[in-house]
């Protein structure tokens, strides 16, 4: 028995190349999806069983003493489950080849004339993903569909990450007769209905572009909310040991500015930043559009009540607590006991409190000060002017 994993290109005979229609029709039986067994080329087999599954489909083959073949719509070797049934196979010694075929990525590409080979490829068939991180890698995003995740949903999520100006395309039922093509923004198309098989592309969203932590201060929308200075910044992403895909919380967030740093730090993450005060929530927000920043999300809130819903973070950042600290610590070691804490203070007090909620609870408290002078002009002389000494206080900080 020998087992061809035929692509079908768009579904359809038009995208379908000679090598595999020969193969079809030369197979004793031929398995896969429905829809797929009902457009097959003629003179196939009547000899079909309909699975989708890798293991549904092994025990239909394991039932045949004949050559198979197993049908996969666009190209076998772009997001399909052929990468689920090729191991089954070798693990019996059933030979196996796989046939390529027309994929979605290439018919939408010719539909617009453009390249492909730049876009950033990205899976949402029955499956979440990060529509906010797969636009802000610097190229556009493709994205195969389904499921609950459609392109309407995914432009409502980039609509509520700001990015509702972002052009979108979406290809639908693409080589079918009843395909098209429709463009727009992600606010135009957000919420809007389309076919199970329709796929998404949306244009690279701007970003601030790659940098070393530490923004110049001057560089954010300040107001009159306390802000993080730039060297302390530097020194907690360090402490935090912040990775590209980590998942990130700036509790007591203020201007934003250690958000934001984060956020650039984890371009593939999630960053929370948790605010009570509605004027620092506004500078949150206006920080967020100005250095890009769509993986940020602002969480209107006290904490540790407002915690309750975010998800396990990987790293936390306290800069304000009003008084909730040994809470939120535990909150955020409640949802991952493993998460890397740094915790910034000007007040001994906060300094205590700070070592005691982390010793409490069997980590190293890990502290350091930071005492940083800056030059001020008086007159033909430059005077060094000291800040308040911050203390940095890390647990599980081991990188």
């Amino acid at each position: 028995m020998r087992v061809t994993l035929a692509s079908l290109g768009g579904g359809w005979e038009n995208t379908m190349t000679a090598e595999c229609a020969a193969a079809l029709k030369s197979a004793g039986c031929i398995l896969g999806a429905q829809r797929l067994l009902e457009h097959l080329p003629q003179g196939c087999t009547d000899n079909r069983i309909a699975a989708v599954k890798p293991r549904e489909l092994l025990d239909g083959i394991l039932r045949q003493s004949c050559d198979c073949a197993v049908v996969y719509s666009g190209d076998a070797g772009f997001y399909s489950g052929a990468r689920g049934l090729l191991p089954l196979l070798e693990e019996r010694q059933i030979p196996a080849r796989v046939l390529p075929g027309v994929s979605s990525v290439q018919l939408l590409s010719a539909r617009l004339a453009r390249p492909w080979q730049d876009w950033n490829l990205v899976s949402a068939h029955g499956t979440d993903c990060d529509p906010m991180a797969a636009v802000s890698a610097g190229r556009p995003a493709f994205f195969l569909t389904g499921g609950a995740l459609g392109p309407g949903e995914i432009c409502r999520r980039l609509t509520q990450a700001g990015l509702g100006a972002l052009a979108v395309t979406v290809g639908e039922n693409l080589s079918a007769p009843e395909e098209r093509v429709t463009s727009g923004t992600a606010a135009e198309l957000a919420g809007r209905g389309f076919p199970s098989l329709s796929v998404l592309l949306a244009e690279a969203a701007p970003r601030y572009g790659p940098r070393c932590p530490g923004i110049p201060d001057g560089e954010f929308i300040r107001g009159d909310v306390p802000m993080t200075k730039q060297e302390v910044r530097s020194a907690a992403l360090a402490k935090l040991a912040v990775r590209p895909a980590d998942t990130l919380w700036d509790v007591g967030a203020g201007t934003g500015s250690v958000s934001v740093e984060l956020a650039l730090a984890a371009p593939q993450g999630r960053v929370f930043a948790v605010e009570c005060e509605q004027d620092a929530c506004a500078l949150i927000s206006e920080n967020k559009q100005k250095f890009s920043t769509w993986n940020l999300q602002l969480v209107e809130g006290r904490a540790p009540q407002a915690l309750r819903d975010l998800p396990a973070p990987d790293g936390v950042f306290l800069g304000g607590t009003k008084g909730e600290l040994d809470a939120i610590v535990g909150a955020a070691l409640d949802k991952n006991p493993n998460a890397r804490i740094c915790v910034s203070a000007i007040a001994l007090e906060t300094l205590s409190a700070a070592t005691a909620a982390l010793t409490g609870r069997g980590l190293e408290a890990q502290v350091t000060q930071i005492a940083v002078s800056r030059t001020k002009p008086a007159g033909r002389l430059h005077l060094l002017m000291a800040n308040n000494p911050t203390f940095l206080i890390a647990g599980n900080c081991h990188g």
